[in-house]
């Protein structure tokens, strides 16, 4: 039989058969060697083979088909392994928040670029809205314009209140979307709006930390009613960007891609090398500093910042 994973608890994979029925299954024994060094083997919404087990209502996954794309990232206690958030995407969408808790811009650019190697685009999602001072639109409208400027489409919602939820609705339809964010930055609460029948739990924030309660422990698709689906994924304390080389760090940065073929040198790292185009736009304000320095922080593995 073939399915759709479309819950993963870690042990168990709940898998979605094309007629609608859902059956819990588990992995063989074996099927942890075949070369994946994921500390996951599967993620929601890959495509499987699995069999029913004999008198039960469980199956046994045995095959895994191929994935269109992932988003991945550095597993946060084993600093050598991955973790799959999620497969077969359409979108990766960033939950982000300026305040309690705070998303960086190295925090954004370092899922930008992991979007960008996985060939995914992405959005993002400016939260709670109501609870902006003058002070802290003015630098929402600076967050915006950084990203804006580079291609990437910018919302700005409040999950709580209904605001601008539509024009998320809309971008959703008939996409398989990745939703993603740091603890407490209310990817539940949007979540809820889109889905209100769904009523996923929220919680406050860690007042100690500033982080956010994890409220979401496992991955989860749900089917939207326009069409298309969403993944809600635990929140995110750190995103360590992995299995991408120096060489071709550049590349996933729009900004940089479109002027590396200009610099003076083939093999421009764009560091301190003559020529550079890119430090020429760096230097006339072209490219934002933030920017480059989520560059310079990846570039030399310094990447697992919150």
């Amino acid at each position: 039989m073939q399915g759709l994973i479309t819950k993963s608890t870690g042990s168990w994979y709940q898998v979605q058969t094309p007629d609608g029925e859902r059956y819990d299954c588990r992995i063989k024994g074996k099927f942890r060697i075949k070369g994946i060094t994921t500390t996951n083997p599967l993620a929601v919404g890959d495509v499987v083979n699995f069999d029913l087990e004999p008198d039960q209502d469980t199956g046994v996954i045995n095959t895994l088909h191929q994935r269109k794309n992932y988003i991945i990232r550095k597993s946060i206690n084993l600093s050598k392994q991955a973790h799959i958030l999620a497969s077969n995407l359409d979108l990766a969408l960033l939950v982000v928040t300026l305040a309690s808790p705070r998303t960086s811009l190295g925090f954004i650019d370092r899922f930008l670029v992991t979007a960008e190697a996985y060939d995914i685009p992405a959005v993002l999602v400016f939260n709670k809205l109501d609870l902006f001072s003058d002070e802290g639109l003015a630098i929402l409208a600076d967050y915006k314009s950084i990203y804006q400027n580079i291609g990437y489409p910018c919302y700005q919602v409040s999950a709580l209140k209904g605001t601008n939820v539509k024009e998320v609705q809309d971008l959703l339809k008939d996409k398989v979307t990745l939703i993603s964010g740091h603890s407490g930055v209310g990817k539940s609460s949007l979540i809820n709006a889109l889905l209100p029948d769904l009523d996923l739990r929220t919680n406050e924030i860690s007042d100690w930390s500033d982080k956010g309660m994890h409220t979401t422990t496992f991955a989860e698709m749900f089917n939207l009613p326009q069409g298309g689906s969403i993944i809600d994924t635990p929140g995110i304390r750190e995103l360590g960007v992995i299995d991408i080389e120096k060489e071709v760090l550049a590349h996933f940065f729009p900004e940089m891609r479109e002027r590396m073929h200009d610099c003076k040198f083939n093999n421009c790292q764009h560091i301190n090398e003559p020529g550079c185009a890119v430090l020429a736009a760096l230097e006339n304000e072209e490219i934002e500093l933030s920017r480059y320095e989520s560059y310079l922080s990846i570039y030399n593995k310094n990447d697992t910042r919150s």
